[in-house]
């Protein structure tokens, strides 16, 4: 007769429950207020059914700011973890520059501060004060998630992976609001992208400021006009 063996549940780390509330919809960063261009792709008809929203989502993530801002996080986590303001500070200041409008800059810079100063408020670290040091003004919102994950010793890997599926998660969101999507065609499109997130993350994590690059120029060119649009529920 076989023995049967159980496996005992693995308890989450306070590090993992740390992460989840930072990129939870709750934490005070106002992501609820941006689309990143989604609200003009439905206007323009680019996006019109959940097909047409898995594909560009697909291409925001693989080839456009999701990428990016993946890249950002990780070399953000290096410089935090190391102490290396001036790395942190470099990396800021692209991040910053490489955003392709006003409203995309208004998205990354106001969420980056918020959620700087909500992590530093409630997770108070010394190194994390010292990343506060190091970026005291305008912060672009994935180098504030890698600099404070790598302040509190968080998986850098894991960080990553995990501000890509949010950055898919908050965009689904919006398109609920904005297209017609039901609930159940979002949360199908965030599993079909799920695997991708992970690929991508593997695939980045060496990446430097030099392998940064976008290839999203029809969403680039939506963010402009956005401002013009007729009726609009998000800032971006």
């Amino acid at each position: 007769m076989g023995i049967t063996t159980v496996a005992t549940p693995t308890m989450p780390t306070t590090d993992t429950l740390r992460l989840l509330a930072w990129l939870s919809p709750a934490f005070p960063v106002g992501a609820y207020a941006y689309s990143h261009g989604l609200e003009w792709a439905v206007e323009a008809g680019d996006v019109s059914d959940a097909a047409s929203l898995e594909a560009w989502l697909a291409d925001a993530l693989e080839r456009g700011a999701g990428r990016n801002d993946m890249i950002l996080a990780g070399i953000a986590h290096r410089a935090a973890a190391a102490g290396d303001g001036g790395a942190l500070a470099a990396a800021n200041d692209l991040a910053l520059a490489l955003a392709p409008s006003r409203e995309l800059h208004l998205e990354t810079s106001q969420q980056g501060r918020s959620f700087l100063d909500a992590a530093a408020a409630a997770w108070p670290h010394p190194a994390l004060q010292a990343v506060c040091t190091a970026l005291p003004g305008l912060v672009a919102y994935p180098v504030a998630v890698g600099a404070a994950a790598g302040a509190h010793g968080l998986d850098r890997d894991v960080t990553v992976a995990s501000y890509g599926l949010a950055f898919v998660q908050n965009l689904v969101s919006a398109a609920l609001r904005v297209a017609p999507i039901g609930q159940s065609a979002g949360t199908r499109i965030v599993a079909a992208l799920s695997p991708r997130v992970a690929v991508l993350a593997e695939s980045v994590r060496e990446a430097g400021l030099d392998d940064l690059g976008t290839a999203t120029l029809r969403l680039d060119l939506g963010s402009f006009r956005h401002e013009t649009q007729y009726s609009r529920l998000f800032r971006s």
